[in-house]
């Protein structure tokens, strides 16, 4: 099911290949309750075709990116060739998991004993599709569920339901703290300056690991990259701030980001 009857033009689709003549291949949408598109001989690929066959057959799924669309005809246009292989991953990612919260929001209506078309148009009125909802519940603790304004078992059972299937993304940032001290004591100070780092965040996993003095290298785990780098700066700012008040020197180096 989806919010809308039919597809922008410009939008990426999920299409299932129904037909292929020598001129065009025939499909329906699977997101739009089956509506039928065609993607002309010119529209599959880039360059001369000489087999239509030898890029697209019968029952094969496809992203495609709609050119037209005309509801008085029932018509869609379709290309094929103007999808690069990442909108095609990433179209076919949220799609999938576009199916995954369909069944969901079944298992939320039939635990609270309510119209699953209800849940359904609070949560397309609140964010356009399904999946980010159960994410955002996840993300916030279940609060995400008050934008949604249902009744409160219907809240439960959608929290019940996204703490159960989702497993909210994690993001790893890395950097270097450069920590001296010339002090007798300089050993302790850095210690100090290590514990520091390791502030309690909620959601973040911070860990340091020695390189080599005076080198650290500082870890950030977190649910997305605006809390990673807030951790990191809290933590690498109380360590180089121990460090500097005690007369030694400290520094902080990012490096780069990863998923």
């Amino acid at each position: 099911m989806h919010e809308r009857e039919w597809p922008d033009e410009g939008e990426l689709v999920v299409c299932t290949v129904a037909d292929v003549k020598d001129f065009a291949a025939f499909v329906t949408l699977d997101e739009y309750d089956g509506h039928r598109g065609l993607i002309p001989i010119s529209e599959i690929a880039r360059g001369w075709i000489k087999y239509i066959r030898d890029y697209v057959r019968e029952g094969q799924k496809v992203v495609c990116k709609v050119l037209n669309v005309d509801p008085d005809r029932g018509h869609i246009d379709l290309s094929l060739k103007d999808v690069n292989e990442h909108q095609r991953r990433e179209k076919i990612h949220e799609w999938k998991n576009e199916q995954k919260a369909t069944k969901w929001v079944g298992f939320a209506s039939e635990a609270a004993g309510v119209d699953r078309a209800i849940i359904e148009e609070a949560v397309y009125r609140e964010y356009g599709q399904l999946y980010p909802a159960f994410e955002d519940i996840v993300t916030t603790g279940g609060e995400a569920t008050d934008k949604l304004k249902l009744d409160e078992p219907v809240k439960e059972a959608l929290i019940s339901i996204a703490h159960e299937n989702v497993k909210v993304p994690k993001v790893t940032i890395t950097g270097h703290l450069i920590l001296t001290s010339s002090r007798p004591d300089g050993v302790n100070v850095i210690r100090r300056a290590l514990r520091s780092a390791q502030p309690r965040v909620d959601d973040v996993e911070i860990d340091l690991i020695y390189i080599g003095a005076p080198k650290y290298r500082i870890k950030v785990t977190a649910p997305d990259y605006k809390a990673a780098e807030k951790a990191i700066e809290k933590a690498a700012s109380a360590a180089v701030g121990v460090v500097e008040r005690a007369g030694g020197s400290g520094k902080f180096i990012r490096k780069q980001k990863t998923g």
